[in-house]
């Protein structure tokens, strides 16, 4: 027997959080019944599995995939704005249920991870496991040592403190700040609240690296695949 989110999981259908979105939305049905149980157990040899009507099968080949996410779409399959989504620049890219491994916000860019294995989606982005992420930061104005210590120690942003994050100043050139920020947490627009916290506006941000996963090599809305060892790495991260 086998939890019913973590099955959706591994049929690459979403993530675990999001199976449970599924189940709930009453999306999903076992052997034909809609099933909004979050708890539901089933056979996953005998039972068939169906999300939206159409059956989903754990994956047999995972595919591990690097984007360089522009700023100007969105991490979404489609958009009721009709504005450009990850998908349309992976339009050539023949993988079922291809998931991106957390967001980036609208006007943030850089690397985005995407995959059929929602197991592993789900250990990369859970709060649980604090994988780090780095961002490239850049703000109008000087910022002080005391500011960069606040970020450091932990800001407060929609009413909870954020965890203590690395937080380096690279330069500070023609009235911009350069800043490099690890953080090991995923909350909605986390890095620009951040510095908002200390009177800080974001005027530009890129990820440029998943734990050790690093963008570079990629050009803006380029992509690769992962290879053995990246893949082995996020496995054992």
């Amino acid at each position: 027997m086998e939890r019913l989110n973590k099955y959706l999981a591994s049929t690459g259908a979403s993530s675990r959080r999001g199976a449970d979105k599924l189940i709930q939305d009453g999306r999903v049905k076992v052997n034909g019944k809609t099933v909004t149980e979050l708890g539901k157990s089933i056979n996953e040899r005998n039972d068939t599995v169906t999300v939206d009507d159409k059956i989903v099968k754990p994956a047999n080949d995972y595919s591990y995939i690097m984007f360089y996410k522009p700023k100007g779409c969105i991490t979404t399959v489609s958009d009721e704005k009709g504005r450009k989504t990850v998908y349309d620049y992976l339009e050539e890219i023949n993988v079922p249920h291809l998931i991106p491994v957390g967001r980036l916000d609208y006007d943030t860019e850089g690397l985005l991870l995407l995959t059929n294995d929602g197991d592993m989606a789900h250990k990369l982005t859970h709060p649980s496991f604090e994988v780090p992420k780095t961002y490239l930061v850049k703000t109008e104005g000087e910022i002080p040592e005391h500011k960069l210590a606040q970020l450091r120690k932990g800001v407060v942003i929609d009413g909870e403190k954020t965890k203590r994050s690395k937080v380096k100043l690279l330069e500070y050139k023609d009235g911009v700040s350069k800043v490099q920020i690890t953080i090991s947490e995923g909350k909605n627009r986390q890095v620009r609240k951040m510095f908002q916290a200390v009177e800080k506006e974001v005027i530009f941000l890129k990820r440029i690296a998943v734990g050790e996963l690093r963008l570079g090599g990629l050009s803006r809305g380029g992509y690769r695949y992962l290879n053995d060892d990246e893949v082995y790495y996020l496995k054992n991260i």
